[in-house]
């Protein structure tokens, strides 16, 4: 996993919500949708200087969680005398590292920390049971999903928030079921609608408001051009 796959996974997935060819490159997603998304940092391997990436902020010390396990020296280590509290940590300290890189039962990770039986997965925190993640943090039985936290049993989305059960959208907050939406807020059970908040069960809305398909389409075609040329 590297970032010309992350590449092909954010082409698949803005492909699939807009019906465009994606005109961001990685950086430029980050920078225009993922800002706000706690992301994994790069970190080195206090061990062996490498590039290592972890979701914590305080730790001074890491090591990879590789590097962790093939050590084998932490076992079974010699005992020494024990004085006072001062003994007790520092004998602490010798093997106090932040393990990072973690990733259980999963492949072709990169750039991520907390990773659960998952695929194809970049630069994403606390993930699991997903594939084709890139920019997420607590994102879980999902797939093909980018710049996303906190979201369940979803697919092909870009922005969800707080959601679950949501398919080709973008920018969906605290709600469930949504299909081919845009822009929605505290919402469930919707279908084609865009910039609604507070309702449940419509198809064809925009702001809260009322449209035949013709008129509904032809509004959204304007606004996915105004989301990936604004």
């Amino acid at each position: 996993m590297d970032e010309k796959k992350a590449q092909t996974i954010l082409d698949a997935i803005i492909g699939q919500i807009f019906g465009y060819e994606n005109p961001f490159s990685i950086e430029q997603f980050l920078q225009k949708y993922a800002f706000d998304i706690r992301l994994p940092q790069k970190v080195t391997d206090s061990t062996t200087g490498e590039e290592v990436w972890t979701q914590y902020v305080n730790p001074t010390k890491f090591i990879s969680t590789e590097n962790a396990w093939a050590r084998e020296d932490w076992e079974n280590r010699p005992k020494i005398v024990i004085k006072d509290i001062q003994d007790v940590l520092n004998a602490w300290n010798e093997i106090n590292y932040t393990a990072a890189d973690r990733h259980l039962e999963s492949e072709n990770v990169a750039q991520s920390d907390s990773i659960m039986s998952s695929q194809n997965i970049f630069r994403s925190n606390d993930c699991g049971d997903s594939s084709n993640l890139v920019f997420c943090d607590g994102v879980y039985k999902s797939e093909f999903v980018a710049a996303s936290q906190r979201a369940i049993s979803s697919n092909f989305c870009i922005r969800l928030e707080d959601s679950s059960f949501v398919s080709n959208s973008f920018s969906i907050q605290w709600s469930k079921k949504v299909t081919n939406s845009f822009f929605l807020q505290n919402c469930f059970d919707m279908q084609e609608c865009m910039f609604c908040a507070h309702i449940a069960g419509k198809k064809f809305n925009i702001a809260n408001m009322q449209f035949e398909e013709e008129e509904y389409r032809e509004i959204k075609d304007m606004v996915i051009r105004w989301i990936l040329t604004s």
